[in-house]
């Protein structure tokens, strides 16, 4: 598998950073994960979107699927499709009120909510905890310990496994999720005790702590926001986890 990064600000976009998205890729499928804002920017420098393959989304905040908009507009209206997005409609897995937040979203007065369903280019498929299989990839879905409903994504092919936290504070899902995973990316959006509130976040500790607890191999730490010191949120996930431990980057190519 190929990780990309469009996108890895937490909570809002940085300056010159766009917020939370992703692309996987194995076998020549194409896999969005997220599409915060500013990231569908990003997607269009690296990647045809009409050649996308399928979109997942662990949660509807802004920061995660803002950008969903942008996408459906291109496919709607580019007047040299490179591959007709009406006969190939993108399969979008995400949770079960992402239709009509991506319609009011998109539409532009309530008479166009009226009658848009975005039908058209995109196949809805609303998540659920389990397994479902999409191109090469084996997909496991956890609920997350988030105030909206969210999920958590272990993505699996040819052996390797990626544990995707999306947004989350600590849950004993998440922990399940994660045990054995070659490698876990993981949010973590302050420092340990900065913040005091609860399934929300993690801290940088947390991460770490999810990392050894699951006997992962290698950690990457997301979701950092603006205003947060990047820095300690790492130096903290270092000392709770023995194993490799980065923080992603804009542009940034993994091979997992």
């Amino acid at each position: 598998m190929l990780l990309t990064v469009l996108g890895c600000s937490g909570s809002v976009p940085g300056p010159n950073a766009p917020a939370s998205g992703y692309l996987l890729e194995a076998e020549g499928f194409a896999l969005g994960l997220e599409l915060g804002t500013g990231t569908f920017a990003a997607l269009q420098a690296i990647r045809d979107p009409f050649l996308l393959d399928g979109l997942l989304f662990s949660h509807l905040h802004a920061d995660h699927c803002a950008d969903f908009a942008a996408l459906t507009t291109f496919l709607r209206y580019h007047p040299r499709p490179t591959r007709d997005p009406r006969a190939n409609r993108l399969a979008v897995y995400a949770p079960s009120e992402a239709p009509s937040r991506f319609v009011n979203a998109y539409a532009t007065d309530e008479a166009d909510r009226a009658v848009t369903d975005l039908s058209d280019v995109f196949d809805f498929r609303p998540l659920t905890t389990g397994k479902f299989h999409i191109g090469p990839f084996d997909v496991v879905v956890a609920p997350a310990a988030h105030p909206c409903e969210s999920f958590s994504f272990r993505v699996a092919h040819g052996g390797r496994s990626l544990v995707y936290t999306g947004d989350t504070g600590v849950c004993g899902t998440l922990t399940e999720l994660a045990h054995g995973a070659d490698v876990i990316m993981s949010e973590a959006s302050w420092t340990h005790g900065s913040v005091a509130v609860p399934d929300l976040h993690l801290s940088g500790r947390e991460a770490g702590e999810l990392a050894a607890t699951a006997g992962a191999g290698r950690l990457l730490v997301t979701h950092v926001p603006p205003w947060t010191d990047r820095d300690a949120v790492l130096a903290e996930a270092r000392t709770a986890f023995p194993g490799p431990v980065e923080a992603v980057e804009q542009g940034m190519v993994y091979e997992l």
